[in-house]
């Protein structure tokens, strides 16, 4: 097994990753979101790069049963069901509902993701399945959604989290690259908690604007055992 990590989605050469199942990772808030709306539910989840894009999309789903989800700046979008807080995702909110979600980072990142043979959201809530998901693939593409097209310690030591759990599920020692090995490093030395991740710029801006107890949730580790795959531009959980 090959692991190729990127910080940031500038960084990715989308014309080098057909052959490759590819993570997307944005622990706050992105994939964390998605996979809690998943275990509470939802349908299926429908990233755009663009507020525009999502309530295009929506409408044309019909709405009756389509929520509009996304933020900016952390805040939920005006005139949106949803912001981007797993904490509003509950199974009485979303349970049988498709979600048309857009937000800064994360959802860009899952959009070049596409690229790859196949992509899954990953998050600390389902790090363990997102692991034994890809186990056994030949080449793994880790995509950090970062920040503003920057470094995010959050997602960094989310990748560096899985990177440990794959070392234990493969008979050999992977091929990491540069970025692989300074995560794995990082996963060594520190844990996720609700205190690290308010160190992470993207954990201090959600507590910033009052939602901090969302950090409880996006460090929860194995919260769920869910693997979800992204095809033809939706989410969607894969069932046991």
């Amino acid at each position: 097994m090959r692991i190729d990590t990127y910080f940031t989605v500038p960084e990715v050469d989308t014309g080098t990753i057909g052959d490759a199942t590819v993570v997307v990772i944005d622990v706050v808030r992105a994939t964390t979101t998605i996979i809690e709306a998943l275990a509470n539910g939802a349908r299926a989840i429908y990233p755009t790069d663009s507020t525009e894009e999502a309530v295009r999309l929506a409408s044309s789903m019909g709405r009756e049963d389509t929520l509009l989800c996304g933020e900016r700046k952390g805040h939920k979008v005006e005139g949106f069901d949803l912001g981007n807080s797993p904490r509003e995702f509950t199974e009485e909110t979303v349970q049988g509902k498709k979600l048309v979600m857009s937000t800064r980072d994360g959802t860009r990142a899952l959009n070049v993701g596409q690229e790859g043979r196949r992509l899954l959201p990953c998050a600390f809530t389902n790090l363990g399945a997102v692991a034994k998901a890809v186990a056994g693939d030949e080449r793994l593409v880790i995509i950090c959604a970062g920040q503003d097209d920057r470094f995010s310690l959050d997602d960094a030591l989310c990748a560096g989290h899985l990177i440990r759990r794959l070392v234990k599920e493969v008979d050999e020692e992977p091929a990491l690259n540069d970025s692989s090995r300074a995560v794995r490093a990082l996963a060594s030395a520190r844990n996720p908690t609700r205190e690290f991740l308010s160190l992470a710029s993207g954990g201090a801006a959600i507590i910033e604007i009052g939602l901090g107890d969302d950090l409880v949730i996006c460090c929860d580790i194995d919260r769920h055992e869910i693997v979800a795959l992204m095809t033809d531009q939706a989410i969607t959980r894969v069932e046991a």
